[in-house]
């Protein structure tokens, strides 16, 4: 049996840098809390739990004080940053330096356009930790649409400020794009910001040719991962034999040819020693 590893899959720099941050806190013995999972892996996050990281929601942030608390790559809003002053919490900032800067363009738009009837529209996931940290930033007025279904949001005869959610389809922006253009009315105007991070962005033409060169793609990938839905949905339409696991055990239920080449690959949230574990599961099965 044939396995390859994407060398190019795994963790982006945000997310190693969270769980680099994550490590060296508890690496000093002391308590720390992660607001909402770290990465959405659900393997990496157990990883972390067994040394000591408590996961805890924003309901148990708002009660807790006198502690220390890491903020994931996700980003968090203004609200976030004012209750731990209040309550007295040191943060670990692991927010992404991208995403920290769509904040701020996010909130500069706001503050200079969105009072002149100006809509700020954010392509994104309704409800995905990014997306709630940049509607923070516009007082939670932005409009969040996640396909061209939800142009009925928006007033085609006011002015449109789009930006996008660091981890979207650079494909479904640029149609999302090309929509509006085709329907605004001819006194509005809109001015679109990409802001895909490339480091994800780049994955889909890696995706692309790893896919194609392997006869079978297992693609690792945590359930409530945006950016592996993505990265899963690409692989299929290039190569339909491609099977979406989020732990090794799912392997075993899987009809497979293991005389083919088999390819394993993940999402940025995917680290790489789940893979090698996968692969692992796969030589078990063949044996």
């Amino acid at each position: 049996m044939n396995i390859e590893i994407d060398k190019k899959s795994g963790f982006c720099f945000g997310v190693v840098n969270a769980i680099k941050k994550a490590e060296e806190e508890l690496d000093k013995g002391e308590v720390l809390y992660c607001l909402g999972d770290i990465v959405h892996n659900g393997q990496e996050v157990k990883r972390l739990e067994e040394k000591g990281l408590i996961t805890i929601n924003h309901e148990q942030f708002a009660n807790l004080k006198n502690a220390k608390v890491l903020l994931r790559a996700h980003g968090e809003p203004p609200s976030t940053y004012e209750l731990a002053r209040k309550n007295n919490i040191t943060l670990v900032d692991a927010s992404c330096p991208v995403v920290l800067k769509l904040q701020s363009r996010i909130k500069t738009a706001y503050q200079n356009e969105g009072q002149d009837d100006t809509q700020i529209v954010i392509y994104g996931e309704h409800g995905h930790a990014e997306v709630n940290g940049l509607m923070g930033q516009t007082d939670g007025k932005a409009i969040v649409i996640e396909n061209e279904n939800d142009l009925s949001k928006i007033d085609l005869s006011k002015n449109v400020r789009l930006f996008s959610q660091t981890t979207k389809s650079l494909d479904g922006f640029n149609r999302l794009i090309a929509n509006i253009q085709e329907n605004i009315k001819k006194d509005a105007k809109l001015e679109a910001s990409d802001t895909i991070c490339r480091q994800v962005s780049n994955r889909i033409p890696n995706i692309t040719t790893f896919a194609s060169e392997n006869d079978i793609i297992i693609f690792v990938s945590g359930k409530k991962s945006s950016n592996g839905k993505v990265l899963f949905n690409h692989s299929k339409s290039v190569n339909p034999n491609t099977y979406f696991v989020s732990e090794p055990s799912e392997i075993h239920s899987l009809d497979l040819d293991l005389t083919k080449k088999i390819g394993i690959c993940g999402a940025t949230s995917t680290p790489r020693w789940l893979m090698e574990e996968v692969a692992q599961a796969l030589e078990e099965k063949r044996n």
